[in-house]
């Protein structure tokens, strides 16, 4: 079992958290990582994408020239690939690029990234995040003092203004327990974690 260090908003040390080995102790498994990544962004994709094929391409109903005797080669239409103007081979069409995970591997894969972050020091537990206001030179300061980079910051529950004083700041994005996902993790350069977040993961994914 991990032992971490827990600072405050000023990024003072206040105490240790046991991290539990069933979510940030699992073995890594780099193929469901790829795989999940390759999911989230198959899933986002519009997939509205068109281009003409030639049955679609308005024009070249009236055959160009005689079939023989001109010396060209033989023609059907003006709208064939060949010819410019003409319908595209193989359109790409609109079509859905989503699949599907086992909810074990995607278990698997979330659990394989968080193990990864705390076993290369780019886990960060804070005690807690609160704030008065929406203020977002205030939450500069605290990720300064924590040293987080590229943070992914995960609270326990809603706090709008927590939330608010991060949504404008560059690099740094937000989560919930039950909204973090493997992309977020792998692209973030620091993962932040409240204790109540740690608490709900270890629920959640154990």
């Amino acid at each position: 079992m991990a032992t971490v260090s827990v600072v405050n908003m000023e990024g003072k040390e206040v105490g240790t958290i046991d991290l539990s080995d069933a979510v940030f102790g699992a073995k890594i498994n780099e193929h469901l990582v790829h795989l999940a990544v390759v999911q989230q962004l198959a899933n986002n994709r519009q997939g509205t994408q068109k281009a003409k094929t030639r049955s679609e391409v308005s024009g070249g109903g009236r055959k160009p020239w005689r079939q023989k005797g001109t010396g060209h080669a033989r023609q059907g239409s003006t709208r064939a690939p060949q010819w410019t103007g003409g319908g595209v081979v193989f359109a790409p069409v609109p079509r859905d690029y989503s699949f599907k995970m086992n909810k074990k591997e995607k278990q698997a894969a979330l659990k394989s990234v968080l193990t990864d972050k705390a076993q290369n020091n780019k886990l960060i537990v804070v005690d807690e995040l609160k704030m008065d206001e929406i203020k977002t030179k205030k939450f500069v300061e605290v990720l300064a003092n924590i040293k987080a980079e590229k943070a992914l910051v995960v609270l326990g529950e809603k706090d709008k203004n927590v939330m608010c004083s991060a949504r404008n700041i560059e690099d740094t994005k937000m989560a919930l327990p039950e909204t973090i996902n493997v992309y977020d993790i792998l692209k973030a350069g620091t993962l932040v974690l409240t204790k109540d977040a740690v608490a709900k993961i270890e629920e959640v994914y154990a």
